[in-house]
């Protein structure tokens, strides 16, 4: 890059500072934003206040972006408003027309969104420092703003990739088994340690423009590269964390950009989502009993191998729509266990039905819902939210497990490895020592699947198929039961 006059590097630092200066009724504003915030992630810690969090913030993003706007000179009044109108246009109809089965997918695609978005930042201030106020007297980048650079480039590029595999993971586009490359660990941890040498290089170079700046571009392209690799060894049963994680990696990037945009409110919110996000991970790998440091390290699934092994032929018992119609008017506790097959099927509002109908007979039902359920953090919930199901019967796995014991019926639609007991005898298992719902103590297990054919993420067969008390009813989840339903009496 070459040296700018000392009389317009100054002029373009006072700019700078003129530009940054903290306004103390902007300070004001994005502290109100960062409480909205703060209040938002509180509501949607619980799905009975999840939807006041989402308004809290709505309105905390709106005086964010509002007060961006009215303090930066980003771009002409015209463009931002049409840049906005385009975006909350496409955002409008993918809202309205998004499957709430699909909406694993959708979070990842937006997902990958802001990790491009940050990378686009990081790429817009290499390429036009001065515009960004990062230039130092030598006319040179600012080392810590090289290093805010380039660590946010490096998290948004991991955070693009790795979304773009777990979305192609989550639709379908690719197996969601997990793809062991030979060596994976070692050309991991060898890729993350160029990506950190060649931040260490470029922020201590004496040339940041077209001398070393191909440093920048060096660890941009490596982190495209680990993201695909950290996530291509991840099975589908572990998406959840994975959905998790890269939410929490989202929110860093956003932080970092926020430091070279000079945006306090970008800081404050990328910074409440990285955290959230690794804390909810955090939570769902001890739900897992799987290590935090796994997930990050791209190991995570990795040895769930045995998928596609050759199963003993056992004996189990099948049933129809009207036995087990018959049997669940008889009971007087239904606890009812949903998973990603109640989804695939969409019998939300058919199971929904149901319960209405068991409750009007005075069945007691209450809903399970295990933390990995599904292909994304509250999967569950959300689609029982959608079908209305009260929040008051939806009860997590260490509030309910102990009642299996007096529960007349265990109603299983779609869910596998969550009520697998080889999580708790089995050592040599791949889900070993994952938390699971005790099913195997209910009078009665109704297990609703397509075909015995299946096993799971895991790819670990199911001693509950084989039990005494339990009658498969094999068919499509949302067939089965309005056959269910109309065979009440």
């Amino acid at each position: 890059m070459s040296i700018l006059p000392a009389d317009r590097v100054t002029d373009l630092s006072i700019a700078a500072d003129a530009a940054h200066a903290v306004n103390p009724w902007v300070a004001l504003a994005y502290l109100a934003a960062g409480v909205l915030f703060i209040l938002a992630l509180r509501g949607l810690s619980s799905p009975a206040t999840s939807q006041r969090g989402n308004r809290f913030g709505m309105a905390g993003m709106l005086i964010a972006v509002v007060t961006t706007l009215v303090t930066h000179e980003v771009a002409s009044l015209p463009e931002i408003l049409g840049a906005i109108a385009i975006g909350g246009a496409i955002g409008w109809i993918i809202a309205r027309r998004i499957a709430m089965t699909a909406m694993p997918q959708l979070v990842a695609a937006f997902h990958s969104l802001v990790g491009l978005a940050a990378v686009l930042v990081a790429v817009a201030a290499f390429l036009n420092p001065g515009a960004f106020g990062i230039l130092g007297m030598d006319g040179n980048i600012l080392a810590v703003s090289r290093v805010e650079m380039a660590l946010g480039a490096a998290i948004g590029a991991i955070t693009f990739s790795g979304s773009v595999i777990a979305f192609a993971k989550l639709n379908g586009n690719m197996s969601g088994a997990p793809i062991m490359l030979p060596g994976r660990h070692v050309i991991n941890l060898g890729t993350l340690v160029s990506i950190l040498g060649a931040t260490a290089l470029y922020a201590m170079s004496n040339d940041a423009g077209a001398g070393e700046g191909w440093l920048f571009w060096a660890l941009l392209a490596a982190a495209f590269v680990i993201g695909f690799l950290l996530i291509i060894p991840i099975g589908g049963a572990d998406m959840p964390v994975v959905v998790s994680m890269l939410n929490s990696y989202s929110g860093w990037a956003a932080a970092a950009m926020g430091f070279t945009l000079h945006n306090t409110a970008m800081i404050v919110t990328g910074a409440l989502v990285g955290s959230s996000g690794a804390i909810l991970s955090y939570i769902m790998c001890r739900a897992m009993n799987r290590s935090f440091i796994s997930v990050i390290a791209g190991g995570f699934g990795a040895d769930a191998a045995v998928a596609g092994e050759a199963r003993e032929q056992r004996p189990y018992k099948t049933g129809s729509a009207a036995d087990a119609a018959f049997m669940l008017e008889q009971a007087e506790k239904v606890i009812i266990i949903p998973g990603y097959g109640m989804a695939v099927a969409q019998a939300q509002h058919a199971l929904r039905e149901m319960t209405d109908v068991l409750e009007e007979k005075g069945v007691e039902v209450k809903f399970a819902i295990h933390p990995v359920a599904g292909r994304m953090p509250g999967h569950m919930n959300v689609l029982l939210a959608e079908a209305q199901v009260p929040y008051d019967k939806v009860f997590e796995l260490e509030d309910i497990n102990s009642e299996f014991a007096q529960a007349d019926v265990a109603f299983i639609i779609g869910a596998n490895d969550v009520v697998n007991p080889a999580a708790k005898t089995d050592k040599t298992s791949p889900i070993y020592g994952m938390p699971v719902f005790d099913v195997d103590k209910a009078k009665q297990v109704f297990f609703i699947k397509r075909s015995m054919g299946g096993v799971g993420y895991a790819g670990v067969d199911n001693d509950v198929f084989y039990m005494d008390q339990t009658m498969m009813l094999l068919a499509d989840a949302k067939k089965m039961v309005e056959d269910i339903v109309k065979a009440f009496d």
